[in-house]
């Protein structure tokens, strides 16, 4: 494996010796975990799909190039922000890189902030995504823990149903709704209507 899903480390794709060393050395200068490797295909070899932070790779590379990396891990459900490092006369390539899913580019030559700005970013931008998807993950959870029936209440409540609709909807009492939905609320752990009906729409699963 690459890395575990607790570090977080700027993958380094380059087949350039020199330009890939010097850009690792200045990522661990600024404190960050930098992993070097000198063709795309090394790189997939060990990839870990739970792996944190980001990657920053050169366009142009032998056998396979940044663009056909990013494509491939867009085909394994990777998430990692992609940093593109183009020459100057790459532009155009640089928007098909951005087109197939890169988060930036940069022209070389780049100066050292520049580069550490853009993997910073990057850093929040996947530490974002993880914590969304843990979020939904928690939430789905809950939503398995009710029954077929506080599942049927919970629907109609997004939608926008009264306890006196639901009750005529299901044909059950009023008060047998209000058990149902305090249910409902304990195990989605719903503070509010609000927090209920937000977390089940962020979900997905209403």
């Amino acid at each position: 494996m690459v890395t575990s899903a607790a570090e977080r480390t700027v993958f380094v794709v380059d087949d350039d010796d020199a330009a890939r060393d010097s850009l690792v050395v200045l990522l661990k200068s600024d404190g960050l975990t930098a992993r070097p490797f000198a063709s795309a295909h090394d790189f997939l070899a060990t990839f870990d799909a739970a792996a944190r932070g980001c990657i920053v790779t050169d366009l142009r590379m032998p056998s396979m190039d940044g663009i056909d990396l990013i494509k491939a891990l867009k085909g394994v459900g990777c998430i990692l922000p992609v940093i593109v490092i183009t020459g100057h006369a790459d532009v155009s390539r640089a928007v098909d890189a951005m087109k197939a899913g890169a988060t930036d580019f940069i022209e070389k030559p780049f100066d050292s902030e520049q580069i550490l700005r853009a993997v910073r970013a990057c850093m929040e931008e996947n530490d974002a995504a993880i914590d969304a998807g843990a979020a939904k993950t928690r939430v789905l959870r809950r939503l398995e823990s009710l029954t077929a029936r506080e599942r049927q209440v919970l629907d109609l409540i997004v939608e926008g149903a009264s306890n006196k609709v639901i009750a005529a909807r299901l044909e059950i009492s009023p008060r047998t709704v209000e058990i149902y939905r305090a249910n409902v609320m304990s195990k989605m752990r719903a503070d509010s209507l609000s927090d209920l009906i937000r977390s089940t729409l962020t979900a997905g699963a209403a």
